[in-house]
C-alpha cells in the first residue's frame, strides 16, 4: 500500500521525528509512491533553505512578564527550589505536525525563535563520552518552536536539517550556558571546568508560559567514558630449556598507535588495554630490502644491546611486502560498509568518515567497482556496484549519508558480504571496508556472535579492512577482533592526514593482501639463550602446533607492508629470576660438569650434552609460514640467526626508532620489564633517530612522547 504525498507522517519523515519502526515502516511505503518521495525532498530543501536563512535570526529576550511567568510556575512546581528539581525527564508535549510543507512555512515563519542546547542531542552523549563530543552536540543544538499551548522543543541537533547551530565557535563555553540560565531556560550551575573539556554538570529546563515541560540534569566527564578496550596479560619471560618455542601470528595494524595519539592530543594518558606495542611499532615504515625471490615478502633479523636492560638481547624481526605499481594491481570490487546510527553524528566520526572514503574512491581506478552498505537500526544498500569511471555517483551517495538511530551491525556485515560475494572477481580484490565506532547496540550485539560471522564470512575470499573512528563510545576490542577474524587490517582513523596515510599514501597494502595465514616460530637455542619474551602480540600468540597447522588462521600481510616484532632476550650465563619449575623426570638431564666457552658477548655458554645443532653458535632459528592469497596450503621459510656482539650504537636509524617506539609503549603500559628506563631516555633515543621523515610521522612520535612526559602525575 503507497503512502498519500499528504500524510502527515511524510513532514515527521523528513524531519527526522518518526521512531526506528514508524520510519521504516515510509521507506518501504516511499518505494512504491514517486510523488511521496518529491513531497520528501522538497520538505528537505525547505528545511535546508530556512536552516540558511535563521542562521542570522536574532534571539529576542524574554520581556519581564514571561520572566515572572516562568519563575511563578517553577515555584509551584518544584516548590521554589529550582536546585531540587528531578533529574527525571518529564514527557515533552506533542507538536501537531503540520500536514503541508506551506503549512509548515506559515507556522514556522510566525514563530519566535530562541536559541537552546538540544535536549535529546544531550541527553543521548551523557550517556558516555568526554565532554567535547557534548559540546559539539549542544554546538548544533535547535530553537524552541511554537507558542502557547502548541509550542515544544524541536528536538535535532543534525546541522544540515532543522537543528540551528547555536554558536559559531565548535565548542558551547560556560559563558554561552550561563546566559541561557539568565534567560530562565536553564536552571543551575555549569563548573568552570566545562571550557577545558574535562566535564560539566548543569541541568536544564524547559518553560513555556509559566509551566515547565521537560527538566533534565547533564553530567559529563572522565568517569562517563563507555569506550572499551581489552584487558592485555603482558607477555613473561620464559626460560628455553622448558619453553623452547615461541610462535605467534602476525599483525599488521596500526590502530592503537592512531587511538593513543587521539588520547594524548587531548591530554589523557591511555589506559593499559589501548597500548599494542606491535602495533606502534609497525605504525612507522622501516628500510627492509625488498624481497628478491618467489617468496612474496622479505625476512629480516637485526641483534643489539637492548637498551633497557644492557646485560640483554634485542632481536628485531622484520618483514617487507613486496610492492605494486599503481597499474599493476589487479582490478578491485569494494563495498564500503558505513555505520550510520545516531552515535556517528560527531564531525570526528560521519563527516571525517566520508572525507575520507573521498581520498579512498580518488586512488581508484576505472576498472574498480564501489558499492555502499549502510546500517543503522536496519541496513540497506545506498549504492549498488558502480564501475568508478563513474565516480561521481559514488561520491554523491557518500554525499548524501547522514546519521540516525541505532545500531545494528549484524544486519549490515551480511548484507556487505552478500554484495562483495555476488560481484565477485577471480584474482582480484574482493574487499568490505567496515567504517564505525564499533558500538553495535541492537541485533547482533554479541562480541562472540559477530566475530563468528565475520570468520564465517571470511571463507568466502573477501577480505576485511576495518576502519575505527570517534571516542567517547568507541569500542577498540570489537574492532580488533573483527580485523583480526575476517582476514584483515585495523586503523584508526582520528584525522584527515591519519585517512590520507592509510588510504591514499598505503592505499595498496590496505587493499591488497599478498599472503595470508601467516605465521612466526622461533625456536632458541638453550646453549646461546638463558630466557627471551616477545615484546606485544600478547592477542596472537598461538600453540607450537598451530604453526604447522594449515587450518590455523593467521595474519595478512598487505602489498608493501613492513611488519616488525622484537624479542628481549637474556643470553645463557646472565642470571634471571623465572618462578621454579620442578625437575623434569621424563626428559634427558643436563651435564652435571659441563664444559665452558665464551658467547660473543664473552658469557659463558653450556656446550657439553646437547645437539650438534647447538654448538653452531646460532642465537635462533626463524621459521614462517604463509599461505597465497586464494591458497590453502602454507610455504615455509626458515632462516638461522647469529649474535654477531653488536651494540645499540652499531645499529641503523630504524632499529633505534623502533626500539624507543616498543620502549615508549612499555612505559604507557605500566610494563614491569621497563626498569629504571624513563620518558626521558626514549625521547634521546627516538630524536638521535628520525633519520630522514617525509612525512613527518617520526617528528610527531617525539612530539607524542614529550605529551605524555607532561601529563605524568607529579
Amino acid at each position: 500500500m503507497s503512502i498519500d504525498p499528504n500524510d502527515p507522517k511524510l513532514t515527521a519523515y523528513a524531519l527526522g521525528e518518526l521512531d526506528d519502526t514508524e520510519r521504516a515502516e515510509v521507506e518501504a511505503q516511499l518505494k512504491e509512491s514517486e510523488a511521496a518521495r518529491q513531497t520528501v525532498n522538497e520538505i528537505r530543501e525547505t528545511a535546508a533553505l530556512l536552516t540558511r536563512e535563521l542562521k542570522a535570526e536574532p534571539a529576542p529576550a524574554l520581556s519581564d512578564d514571561q520572566r515572572k511567568a516562568i519563575e511563578s510556575r517553577a515555584k509551584q512546581v518544584y516548590g521554589g527550589d529550582m536546585k531540587s528539581a528531578p533529574a527525571k525527564r518529564l514527557t515533552l508535549r506533542r507538536w501537531w505536525i503540520p500536514t503541508s510543507v506551506a503549512a509548515s512555512l506559515l507556522i514556522v515563519v510566525g514563530i519566535g525563535y530562541m536559541l537552546l542546547p538540544s535536549l535529546e542531542a544531550a541527553r543521548r552523549q551523557s550517556r558516555g563520552g568526554p565532554a567535547d563530543a557534548l559540546h559539539r552536540s549542544l554546538a548544533n543544538a535547535s530553537r524552541v518552536r511554537g507558542i502557547g499551548t502548541s509550542a515544544r522543543v524541536y528536538m535535532s541537533d543534525d546541522p544540515s536539517g532543522w537543528g540551528i547551530p547555536v554558536h559559531p565557535q565548535q565548542y558551547m563555553t560556560a559563558a554561552d550556558m550561563k546566559k541561557f540560565a539568565s534567560l530562565g531556560y536553564v536552571e543551575g550551575t555549569v563548573t568552570e571546568a566545562f571550557d577545558s573539556g574535562e566535564a560539566y554538570d548543569f541541568s536544564l529546563t524547559v518553560m513555556d508560559s509559566g509551566e515547565v515541560w521537560a527538566h533534565e540534569h547533564f553530567v559529563s566527564g572522565p568517569g562517563c567514558n563507555t569506550e572499551d578496550y581489552d584487558y592485555i596479560v603482558e607477555n613473561p619471560f620464559l626460560a628455553v630449556t622448558h619453553n623452547p618455542l615461541s610462535t605467534f601470528s602476525i599483525d599488521v595494524d596500526t590502530a592503537s598507535y592512531a587511538n593513543i595519539r587521539r588520547l594524548l592530543n587531548q591530554g589523557t594518558l591511555p589506559p593499559p588495554g589501548a597500548v599494542r606495542i606491535e602495533e606502534m611499532v609497525n605504525y612507522f615504515d622501516y628500510d627492509y630490502p625488498l624481497p628478491t625471490g618467489d617468496d612474496p615478502f622479505s625476512v629480516n633479523v637485526e641483534v643489539a644491546d637492548c637498551p633497557w636492560k644492557t646485560d640483554h638481547i634485542l632481536a628485531r624481526i622484520g618483514i617487507k611486502g613486496q610492492e605494486f605499481e599503481p597499474d599493476e594491481r589487479p582490478p578491485a570490487n569494494l563495498v564500503f560498509l558505513i555505520d550510520v546510527s545516531g552515535s556517528m553524528r560527531p564531525a570526528n566520526k560521519l563527516p571525517l568518515l566520508k572525507e575520507a572514503m573521498e581520498m579512498l574512491v580518488d586512488q581508484l581506478a576505472y576498472d574498480d567497482a564501489v558499492a555502499i552498505a549502510v546500517y543503522a537500526g536496519a541496513s540497506g544498500l545506498v549504492l549498488p556496484s558502480t564501475p568508478c569511471e563513474d565516480k561521481r555517483a559514488i561520491l554523491s551517495a557518500l554525499d548524501r549519508l547522514q546519521s540516525g538511530g541505532s545500531t545494528n551491525g549484524g544486519a549490515g556485515i551480511q548484507l556487505a558480504y552478500d554484495t562483495a560475494v555476488d560481484n565477485f572477481i577471480e584474482g582480484g580484490v574482493n574487499r568490505v571496508i567496515l567504517a564505525t565506532d564499533g558500538d553495535f547496540n541492537v541485533g547482533t550485539t554479541s562480541r562472540s556472535e559477530l566475530v563468528r560471522m565475520i570468520e564465517e564470512k571470511a571463507k568466502s575470499g573477501v577480505f576485511l579492512s576495518v576502519l575505527g573512528f570517534g571516542m567517547g563510545n568507541y569500542k577498540d576490542s570489537m574492532l580488533e577482533k573483527l580485523a583480526d577474524k575476517g582476514n584483515g587490517n585495523y586503523a584508526c582513523i582520528d584525522t584527515a592526514n591519519e585517512a590520507r596515510k592509510v588510504l591514499v599514501e598505503q592505499v595498496g597494502g590496505t587493499l591488497v593482501t599478498i599472503a595470508k595465514d601467516v605465521k612466526i616460530q622461533i625456536e632458541f637455542n638453550p646453549a646461546e639463550v638463558n630466557a627471551y619474551r616477545l615484546i606485544g602480540y600478547e592477542n596472537r600468540m598461538l600453540r607450537a602446533e598451530d604453526f604447522n597447522d594449515d587450518t590455523r588462521d593467521a595474519g595478512e600481510i598487505g602489498a608493501g607492508h613492513t611488519v616488525t616484532a622484537f624479542y628481549e632476550i637474556v643470553p645463557a650465563g646472565v642470571e634471571i629470576d623465572l618462578p621454579e619449575v620442578d625437575p623434569l623426570k621424563y626428559q634427558p638431564a643436563a651435564a652435571e660438569t659441563p664444559s665452558v666457552e665464551e658467547s660473543p658477548r664473552g658469557l659463558p655458554t653450556s656446550r657439553d650434552s646437547i645437539p650438534p645443532a647447538a654448538q653452531s653458535g646460532e642465537l635462533m632459528t626463524v621459521k614462517l609460514r604463509y599461505k597465497e592469497p586464494d591458497g590453502d596450503t602454507s610455504k615455509l621459510i626458515e632462516m638461522p640467526v647469529i649474535d654477531g656482539g653488536l651494540t645499540l650504537s652499531d645499529m641503523s636509524d630504524d632499529f633505534v626508532f623502533a626500539g624507543s617506539v616498543a620502549s615508549f609503549g612499555m612505559l604507557l603500559r605500566g610494563s614491569e620489564h621497563s626498569g629504571d628506563f624513563t620518558y626521558q631516555a626514549v625521547l634521546e633515543m627516538a630524536q638521535a633517530s628520525i633519520g630522514e621523515d617525509s612525512f613527518g610521522y617520526r617528528t610527531e612520535f617525539v612530539n607524542l612522547v614529550k605529551r605524555a612526559m607532561e601529563l605524568q602525575p607529579e
